[in-house]
């Protein structure tokens, strides 16, 4: 395989969460335009409460026009801020739980064909209640679920996030 030479990477768009850049590119010899979608990162939360059943979110989700239900999850409030520090914040925000106890479980390329964002996934257990604290805009439910009852929703292509998807099956088939 020849390697592939970026040439050269504009900006298109820059917005709040992600920045849209079309890249020139050689390919075997040929020049190609791709886009390329720049996020900061994630981390993602498998929220087990003291009962054994998962937090989950509902949320409205605009590209999907519809409300979701998710692992709680947030963006890097900077590139560099240590994902678990991320996680820790994003669980308690959303959630209103703080963790005794955070442990990473895997990392996701959530759409490799475009973006780079990448989602670091931890395990939280030993749960103590707080306080929800959400943005202004967001409206956020939270729900105690069945790991058996969402992994059906997944099979039944019900439950279609990635990064809750890998989250949850990485859970299950490491400790269940």
């Amino acid at each position: 395989m020849e390697p592939i030479k970026r040439l050269k990477r504009e900006l298109r768009a820059q917005g709040a969460v992600i920045g849209l850049y079309k890249d020139t590119v050689e390919v075997n010899g040929n020049i190609a335009e791709w886009d390329y979608i720049h996020h900061d990162g994630a981390a993602c939360v498998v929220a087990v409460a003291n009962n054994g059943k998962l937090l989950m979110v509902r949320q409205y989700r605009n590209a999907l026009d519809r409300f979701t239900l998710e692992l709680p999850a947030g963006k890097l409030d900077s590139p560099d801020e240590p994902t678990i520090e991320c996680a820790t914040r994003e669980l308690e925000e959303e959630t209103g739980y703080k963790a005794g106890k955070m442990e990473y479980l895997l990392t996701v390329n959530t759409t490799v064909a475009f973006c780079n964002e990448k989602v670091d996934v931890y395990l939280a257990t030993e749960l103590e209640k707080s306080a929800q604290n959400l943005d202004p805009e967001e409206e956020i439910n939270v729900e105690e679920w069945d790991i058996e009852d969402l992994k059906k929703m997944i099979y039944e292509g019900k439950m279609t996030d990635g990064k809750t998807i890998a989250g949850i099956m990485t859970y299950a088939a490491k400790y269940l």
